[in-house]
């Protein structure tokens, strides 16, 4: 009997210690950008609402890969209160036949034009239709009556943090979450970097950068918060200890590690989302 009271004690002691969140299920919803039907993944919160909501920007990975991250993600927001919603932009997981793969477009300028061409092609496509995708995205968002429309705020990883950060400059975001955003690009594209630096330099909203000391680059992050810091722009950052053994891995914090940045970007969304 003392054994098994011991048991039911350490088992509650771990559930509490890892944090475990309830099964959410996400629902698939469609939305239109410029003539293109695109689709993302939802996840609410019981009740009617209207809730606070973050927009999560994808990264590259093909397939539904993504959905990896919407899954480890999404329902911590939603244990908090908050809608989140992943939309796929075109040519990606569930818009894949909205049009073409963007990694697909940019091998395809490497193999014609070499490295330049292959940045420029980057920084041209995630500054028209890959934004313009996001932005129909976040119309789509404050339209529905579960959502409170002037307290949605936007996070992304990698390509997803770059667009969330030229968002920022387009959206009135209550706040925004860069995760590595360009960490793998930054240096072999200044067009990329001048790009971003417009944008945290006119940006409508508050950002937070973070990434970990093994991500491929820091440079993304420190730049453009030293940026909007000297542009007299809210903004924070947080360099985490390394996670895993080499950059991959470090660049997959900012999904993987959920559990531990959690709490901090949870801390700045409320901080500048207040209802």
């Amino acid at each position: 009997m003392i054994r098994s009271a011991l048991r039911t004690i350490l088992i509650g002691l771990l559930l509490v210690l890892v944090d475990v969140q309830p099964a959410v299920a996400s629902e698939t919803v469609a939305f239109n950008s410029g003539g293109k039907v695109l689709h993302g993944r939802l996840y609410k919160p019981v009740g009617a609402g209207p809730f606070r909501a973050v927009l999560y920007n994808h990264g590259s990975a093909p397939g539904l890969l993504n959905d990896q991250a919407f899954d480890l993600i999404g329902p911590l927001f939603v244990a908090r209160g908050w809608v989140f919603f992943a939309p796929y932009r075109r040519g990606q997981g569930l818009s894949s036949d909205a049009g073409p793969y963007i990694q697909d477009q940019i091998q395809a300028a490497q193999a014609s034009g070499g490295e330049a061409l292959a940045a420029e092609t980057m920084v041209r496509l995630l500054s028209t239709e890959q934004l313009q995708d996001q932005m129909a995205a976040v119309a789509w968002l404050k339209q529905q009556p579960f959502v409170r429309p002037k307290l949605i705020a936007a996070m992304g990883n990698s390509f997803g943090g770059i667009e969330t950060v030229l968002g920022a400059e387009q959206a009135s975001y209550c706040a925004a979450v860069d995760a590595s955003g360009g960490a793998e690009s930054w240096q072999q594209a200044p067009s990329l970097q001048s790009r971003m630096l417009h944008a945290v330099e006119h940006a409508k909203s508050p950002i937070f950068f973070f990434q970990t000391e093994n991500d491929y680059s820091l440079a993304p992050s420190r730049t453009l918060y030293a940026a909007m810091t000297a542009s007299h722009k809210s903004a924070e950052i947080r360099i985490y200890p390394s996670y895993g053994s080499s950059p991959q891995q470090g660049h997959s914090f900012a999904y993987r590690g959920a559990s531990i940045w959690f709490g901090d970007v949870l801390g700045f969304l409320e901080a500048n989302c207040k209802p």
